[in-house]
């Protein structure tokens, strides 16, 4: 049985009244797990920090059972650990200045169940209260099971909305797999070289995550750094922080176009871009 809105953990920084808090959004993220905002999405936030008209909503679907642990927190039990994800979370919501942070606390295995309609319903119940202009997800391309999940789902709740109650635009991002390869006149470039202060703190406050054997921190800051340089070879770089994303609003807008379809045509312009190349050389 799904829960009614307010029935979700949410987490408001500045103490809005929560479905305030969610209604004002006008950039909406949602992630898998705890930190994949931070590492995806960090234009939305970029973009609503420290401003009275823009305002930020991060969803995060999964509890953060399953999370990698080392160091202090090897002996952790999946229920030690999530209340530590949740906190690290709320970190973040409280650094970042979001507007409402929303934990939906589901399993991971029910986000891989592609016959779990439950979430479904949740996401277009948030989806409908906050009615962002942009929402950020993950990307079709993506090679984390469960982040396939999540992006399918938002992509079907979205799907369920009225065509008008819709993000006007709605970009899959990188986590657990580069874009670079998408061609380059169908990236989304999103510069996010403002605060780099920001940036860092946003990654570095998953401690659990780090000390815990995986640099997040690092890494993505890495990623942002490399796109920005390698991202034109003939031209001096625009910027020194930048993500790709892919467009998804086609999909969330023509409910007849096939979800696999979509993602495996970029793949074949990306093999076409390729072989054309090499055939030149020839």
């Amino acid at each position: 049985m799904k829960r009614n809105l307010l029935e979700h953990e949410i987490y408001v920084p500045d103490q809005t009244d929560p479905k305030q808090a969610i209604t004002r959004t006008t950039h909406m993220a949602i992630g898998a797990h705890q930190d994949d905002l931070e590492i995806m999405a960090y234009a939305g936030i970029e973009a609503c920090f420290q401003k009275q008209d823009k305002f930020f909503l991060a969803c995060v679907v999964t509890n953060g059972s399953g999370s990698a642990r080392d160091n202090i927190y090897k002996d952790y039990s999946d229920e030690e650990m999530i209340e530590v994800r949740k906190l690290e979370q709320k970190k973040a919501a409280m650094i970042g200045e979001y507007s409402a942070l929303v934990l939906m606390n589901h399993p991971s295995k029910a986000v891989k169940d592609k016959a779990d309609k439950v979430i479904v319903e949740e996401l277009a119940d948030l989806l409908l209260a906050a009615q962002p202009d942009i929402l950020y997800t993950h990307n079709l391309a993506d090679k984390h099971d469960t982040h396939i999940g999540v992006v399918t789902k938002t992509i079907k709740a979205i799907r369920s909305l009225p065509k008008d109650k819709r993000p006007k635009q709605v970009l899959g991002c990188e986590v657990w797999r580069n874009l670079d390869w998408v061609n380059d006149n169908e990236k989304v470039y999103l510069d996010v070289s403002g605060h780099p202060n920001l940036a860092a703190s946003l990654v570095e406050v998953f401690d659990s995550q780090i000390i815990g054997g995986k640099r997040y921190d690092a890494a993505t800051i890495g990623r942002r750094l490399a796109n920005a340089t390698f991202n034109a070879s003939h031209a001096v770089d625009e910027t020194n922080a930048l993500t790709y994303a892919i467009d998804l609003t086609p999909l969330c807008q023509q409910d007849d176009l096939d979800i696999a379809t979509y993602i495996s045509d970029y793949i074949e312009r990306f093999q076409q871009d390729v072989l054309d190349r090499i055939k030149k050389m020839l």
